[in-house]
């Protein structure tokens, strides 16, 4: 579908109205729409699937068509694939990039009658702490630990969700907000007729390929607030939360392993910054080409998806006592997105600090890393402030609390 793009196909609004517009577009027609930030490239950008979302039962990164993968938590639930029927960057003016002339002059048209019914001021209420959804996390986490000095698994990841009610949501002011406030973040907006709109900020890249050579995944673990006042070098890590981010590493070298790759660029760990949060991160790096793992993307995909830093260590354990415990279904909480093969690029991350919006309500998602050290009221507090990290750019946005 592939096509030569000529001025006719920018459409000169700014991008609020873009945004807007195209998300009441494919809603309305019930079009499948993915628009993202990456933060390597700072461009956004999105893709509209004019077809029912389609499901993949495996995913060979190497062999599928330009889109947008969303994918459940859970492995055994099939990822929706929304196809770029057309492809689009939103800067100064939305800029068509490839898809057939007859669908993007429909959209055009389209574009230029229909007003900003998605974009407005933002109405959200029950942001209170609730007693209970506190105490329940917390008796939680005590089983996790309890079940740790078992010798049950050396690691887990208890989540929780929280519902506000809204009254309406400005999405194309949000999706701005976020990218101004995390610009390391992996910035979002999902729409598709089956699951309805997810939005999310997140910081953990899980597989990217760049130029069909380069394949990079990090570590990410270790949760603290960003202090303004002090500087990364700075920062004092506690024993429990290096062990943390040492898991996950182990996790991914032990991936390498089991695939006997020994050839690869470890850098970390680090302390960085994402948005009201800092962590300890990990990037590891392969040339593709060099060790002859042309596959690896797909390969590495399989192995890390659900990684010990969402779901805990040994997986199988881990992922059986969630299961049992959590008694929620996290959808695509903690599942992966992202764009395959657009601009000869695949960048998939882990869907965090996200949130699921529909008609009435906002859901909000997070999770704490508990290990035999961990205190179940600090690991509440760190779900709070995962939280806050949508929060509190909605509090921004907020008309009546």
């Amino acid at each position: 579908m592939s096509k030569a793009i000529t001025e006719n196909e920018k459409v000169r609004l700014d991008s609020l109205q873009a945004i807007s517009r195209i998300l009441a577009y494919c809603r309305n027609h019930s079009y499948g729409l993915a628009i993202w930030r990456d933060p390597l490239t700072g461009t956004t950008q999105g893709v509209i699937d004019f077809y029912e979302t389609e499901y993949s039962e495996k995913v060979l990164l190497e062999e599928m068509e330009s889109g947008f993968l969303f994918a459940p938590y859970n492995r055994n639930d099939n990822p929706h694939f929304i196809k770029a029927c057309v492809h689009f960057v939103i800067d100064s003016e939305l800029e068509f990039l490839s898809g057939g002339s007859y669908e993007i002059q429909k959209i055009r048209e389209a574009l230029t009658k229909t007003s900003d019914q998605t974009s407005g001021s933002t109405s959200l209420n029950d942001l209170t702490e609730n007693g209970r959804e506190q105490q329940e996390y917390i008796n939680l986490v005590e089983r996790a630990v309890e079940a740790i000095h078992a010798g049950k698994f050396i690691k887990v990841v208890p989540s929780r969700s929280r519902t506000c009610k809204i009254g309406s949501l400005d999405i194309p002011g949000l999706f701005m907000a976020l990218n101004k406030t995390y610009a390391n973040a992996f910035v979002s907006i999902t729409s598709t007729p089956e699951h309805g709109i997810w939005m999310g900020a997140s910081p953990e890249l899980l597989v990217r390929l760049t130029e069909g050579r380069f394949f990079e995944t990090i570590a990410l673990a270790g949760t603290q607030p960003y202090r303004e006042e002090v500087s990364p070098g700075d920062v004092a890590w506690t024993q429990k939360e290096i062990e943390e981010q040492a898991l996950v590493s182990r996790y991914i070298i032990n991936c390498f392993k089991k695939i006997r790759l020994r050839e690869f660029e470890e850098a970390g760990p680090k302390t960085v910054a994402a948005g009201n949060l800092i962590h300890l991160k990990t990037r590891f790096i392969v040339d593709m080409e060099a060790t002859g793992f042309s596959n690896l993307g797909s390969v590495m995909l399989e192995l890390l998806h659900p990684t010990s830093a969402i779901c805990g260590m040994p997986l199988d354990a881990a992922e059986k006592w969630l299961k049992e415990n959590e008694r929620y279904d996290r959808e695509f909480f903690s599942g992966y997105l992202g764009p395959v093969n657009i601009q000869d690029q695949t960048s998939l991350f882990v869907n965090l600090r996200c949130m699921k919006i529909d008609n009435s309500s906002v859901r909000f998602f997070a999770g704490a890393g508990v290990t035999e050290d961990s205190r179940p009221e600090k690991e509440w507090l760190e779900t709070e402030m995962k939280m806050n990290t949508l929060l509190n750019v909605i509090r921004e946005h907020t008309t009546d609390l």
